[in-house]
Parts: C-alpha cells; structure tokens; sequence
C-alpha cells in the first residue's frame, strides 16, 4: 500500500507542468563541481557549482543518470561519480582502490559514449583517456572536491552538462533497457508483467539514517529466503514502480521540502492523491512555528482555529475526499523502519487533528506561548533534558497516530509527564495541555481551560491547595530559595494524607505573616469545603488532575495579586 500510494504521486507529479520528478532511468542528485572541457578534452576550469546557504555552501541537485546501487564492491555512475571515480583521486588513503574506480568510471563512459556522435560524449572520453590521477591535487577547489564532492562535465562555452545532451540521454537508457536481464513477473505494486528489480533505489534524507541512502526494502539473508526466492525478488517488484516509488520519495525528503517534518526519532512525510493546498499546509499545522513568513502565520491560525472549534476550513469542496497519506521512516542500520503509516481523507485529517487542539486547549501562562502547539514542543517537553533526542521513539510514534487518527493518546503518555514534572518541579502550560488532553480524551472527564472552582474532582481541589499554600508561603517569606513546591511536590501529587496535614500547620504561620493572608486563608476554607478527608494515594488520573488544579490556581493566584510569578 505505501508503495502504490508513493507510485501514484510520482505518476501525479509527473503530469504536472513544469515538473521537478526525474523521468525512469534518472535521479536527483548533490553536485558540488563541474569539469569545464574543451572540445579536444583538455580541461578548461574547473566550475562551482555550490550556493550559500547561511554560512554554508551547499551543492547544487541536478538531474543525473540514475544511480548505482553501491555495497562494498566498485561500481561506477555514468557521466558523475566522486574524485575517486571521475578523477582517480580522493583523500580516503587507499591510492589502488582509487586507480581501480578510475578504470570503471573510464570503462562505463567507453562502452555507452563509443561510436556515438555528439561532441560532447567525444570531449569526456578524450580528457578520461589523457587524464593523470596524479594531476589531481593540483586543481582549483582540491580541497573541497576531495572531500567526497560529485562532479559533473561540461563542454566549454555551453550552459547544458553532458549528461543533458540528447544523444547522450538516449545512449544512456538504451544501455540501461538492455543491461536488465533480470527475470520478470507480476509487479506487487502495478499489478502489470515487468522487469523485477534485484535492488531498489537507495532512499536518502532520513535523519541518522546512513548519508549514502538507506532501503526501505531488501532481503539480504538466508533466512529470508522464501520459495526460493532470494533478495527483494521475496517482494517482488516491477523496475518502473521501484524507481517511481523511490524518487517521489526521496523528493519528499529532500531538503527544504515543506512536505516533511521531523516527530521524534521519525521523519516524517505527507502527500495527497490529487493536488490540494494542504499537502504543502500540513507541514505547519503539525509543527506550527515552522511558518514561512506572516502570510502563512495569518493564514494558518485562521485554519486552526476553524479545524480546532469543529468548523470546515476555507478550502474547495473537492478537497474534503481528496486521499491524504502519512509516512514516518525511521533508521535501522542500513535499512529504514516504517515508524507509523496513516491513510485518510483531507476532511477526516482536518477533523482529527482540529480535536487535538481542542483536546489540549487550555490557558497560556504567558501570550508569547504556543496556542496551537507542534509535535516537537509537546514531545520536548517529556523528553529528559529537554532533548527530542531521548524521545521513547515508541511513545512518540503512538502520539502520532494518536493525533492523526483520532485514537486514544499512548498510554504512557501521563506517565511520562509527571515523571517530568516531579524531575524539575515545574508544572508548565505545555505539560499542563497534555495531561488535560489525556484526560479528556482517554479517560472521559470534564476539565475547563481555566480555573473551575466548582469542581468536585479530589485530585483537581488538591492541587489548587496546594498552589494556595505555595503562595501563602512565597507571600510569607518573599525571595525565599525554596518553596513548598521544591520540596513537597511529588509526595503531595501522590501521598497526600502523608504531607497535607503538616503543610496545613505551616500555612497558618505563613498567613499570620503575609500581605494577603486574609485572602488565602478563605481560599484555603473554600477548597477544603469539597474534601472530606486527604486521601492515602492518588492513581494517576487523578494525580494528572491534580497537576492541573495546581497549574490552574497558580495562574489564578497572580491574577487576583497582580504580581508576575517573578515578582512574586
């Protein structure tokens, strides 16, 4: 199914005017220099293909002949390749490997460039024939082009590389429609008799995944094996469909593309069956601080809100039945592992993801705070150290699918949050929004966006004590280093018959002293109006209510003061 639904994109992409899809038989590939030949295959220059990006230069994506599926072996591409392949030099230290690349790069352009006519094709094989690998490091730009750099050749006085001329393009795939010998059978992804690929395409920009390109499938063990059949002929699939799948994505992935973000260990790409606004849109109302400029910001908010309050957004109802499919690879050595895998409409999308927001809506500590917050904010705040790196990659996969299709959230989602919070102590506005969607989708309670002073919930009332007692304490003793918070937060959360009783002592002393004593003290009666005894242990429902009561009356209690948390 993934495979299909990849296939048709490229197949959409293809169709479209102007299309940046490379055609079956080429790939898209990094750049970073150009060897400028004269007619006669001297070297005229060597050229920059390079652009700044910030403070880096980044190679430029050209269009070559479809890579080579490379292990440990020596295999050469056409007409581009590394300083090892296209020059017989490099700085990896292994001179006779390097003079052997240099052969088979030398080799590949004589069998498919011999005989044809084109002065191009003629001026490559004139400079490979007379070059000197020992020549190498004398050339403009060695430093950088011995670092692994890709090259490419161009004929002096023209803007078109080789590789783009006519008769070396149809060199080029006849060479490759004769080179598949493989043996054909019904491809699992067309349906249609074809050529089974042995290997499939190398898929590229998986953040941790291997620089070279990773598989989304191969067999490459005995134990795979199945009715004979070794290698990825275990699943068989036709040529065509393995390139179309693997370009369309390996284009999702590319960099800056706005049809990818990174959830957790997973990155994460989105398209739809026919073009629609929302397959370049969903990039940000996942992660919605990833907004390019005050347009997309105006325009995404007003989306949000409407997906959010259960409104159709503003779009064409021929969208609503549009497919819209959600991939999230992660790396397994040399291999990509689907991490989760979503299909659904554009209109069922829309309603999921607008119940999150809903879900998590709750008022912000501060305006600067995100009202629709993004994955990676959320996932941050339960990581240890504040590093998405030390996400639980299982947890954050399960959130995902959670949100996308309306599931309950993981089950170890509470868990994770008040592990955090009694690490740091600090029961934040995004910690507070997850643990009130938890609780309102999962285990079905009511819970407002702000203070709800009548509810009955003992875990609720509790917390809002507990907040009162804190700044009983903070008016008491102003500039104190430690709080009630710091030191009784966790056992209070949990054990509340344990700590109440003595806190309830220390409140009295604080309120004799503080400026707003009077006020405290019938907060204080109010709240304990509702509880009749403290009880021994709170489950974790109800300690998540009661992190939300704390983070409630805490807003409350600067409101009524006036005072800032920091003046406080």
């Amino acid at each position: 199914m993934i495979l299909t639904a990849l296939a048709d994109y490229y197949e959409r992409r293809c169709q479209e005017e102007e299309s940046e899809m490379p055609l079956s038989g080429f790939s898209r590939q990094k750049i970073h220099f150009a060897l400028n030949l004269a007619p006669d295959g001297a070297l005229a220059g060597v050229l920059d293909l390079r652009r700044q990006d910030g403070k880096k230069l980044v190679p430029a994506e050209l269009v070559v002949p479809e890579a080579v599926k490379r292990s440990v072996g020596i295999a050469a591409n056409f007409l581009w390749d590394n300083t090892g392949y296209v020059l017989g030099a490099d700085e990896k230290g292994k001179p006779e490997r390097s003079a052997k690349t240099f052969e088979a790069f030398k080799a590949l352009c004589h069998e498919i460039g011999d005989g044809l006519d084109d002065a191009g094709m003629a001026a490559v094989l004139r400079f490979l024939d007379a070059w000197n690998p020992a020549d190498a490091p004398g050339l403009p730009h060695w430093e950088d082009m011995a670092k692994a750099a890709n090259l490419v050749f161009r004929l002096e006085g023209e803007r078109r590389f080789v590789h783009e001329r006519p008769a070396v393009r149809e060199a080029w795939l006849r060479r490759r429609a004769a080179a598949s010998t493989g043996p054909r059978g019904m491809c699992l992804v067309t349906g249609r008799d074809a050529p089974l690929a042995r290997l499939h395409p190398s898929i590229k920009g998986v953040r941790d995944a291997q620089s070279s390109g990773a598989s989304l499938v191969s067999f490459n063990q005995e134990s795979f094996t199945s009715y004979a059949k070794e290698q990825s002929y275990n699943a068989p699939v036709g040529e065509p469909a393995a390139f179309a799948y693997a370009t369309a994505l390996n284009h999702l992935l590319r960099k800056g593309s706005r049809q990818r973000v990174q959830i957790g260990d997973a990155t994460t790409v989105f398209w739809t069956e026919r073009p629609s606004q929302v397959e370049t849109f969903m990039g940000q109302v996942l992660d919605p601080e990833s907004g390019d400029g005050l347009t997309d910001a105006l325009r995404l908010r007003l989306f949000l809100e409407a997906i959010r309050d259960g409104k159709k957004p503003d779009f064409d109802e021929t969208e609503y039945d549009n497919g819209f499919y959600v991939l999230g690879l992660a790396p397994n050595a040399s291999r990509l592992s689907v991490r989760f895998w979503h299909r659904d409409t554009v209109e069922g999308a829309c309603g999921t993801v607008g119940r999150h927001f809903a879900d998590l809506r709750l008022e912000r500590t501060w305006d600067n705070e995100p009202e629709f917050p993004g994955m990676w904010r959320l996932l941050r705040e339960i990581s240890p150290q504040n590093d998405l790196k030390n996400v639980n990659p299982a947890l954050a996969g399960a959130f995902m699918r959670a949100i996308l299709a309306g599931q309950p959230y993981p089950a170890g989602l509470p868990a994770a949050v008040i592990g955090r919070i009694r690490a740091d102590q600090t029961v934040d506005y995004l910690r507070a929004a997850m643990l009130k969607a938890y609780l309102v989708r999962n285990a079905r309670k009511e819970v407002s966006v702000s203070l709800d002073s009548a509810s009955p919930d003992i875990g609720y009332r509790l917390g809002r004590l507990f907040a009162v007692l804190e700044k009983a304490q903070q008016e008491a003793i102003p500039g104190a280093n430690t709080t009630i918070r710091d030191r009784y937060y966790g056992s209070a959360s949990a054990t509340p018959a344990s700590v109440f009783p003595q806190l309830m002592r220390l409140a009295q002393h604080h309120i004799e002293k503080a400026e707003y004593g009077l006020v405290s003290d019938r907060r204080i009666e109010e709240i304990l109006d509702g509880i009749q005894a403290f009880p021994k242990h709170l489950n974790l429902d109800e300690q998540g209510m009661f992190a939300l009561g704390y983070y409630h009356q805490r807003r409350e209690n600067y409101k009524k003061t006036g005072k800032t948390e920091g003046e406080a």
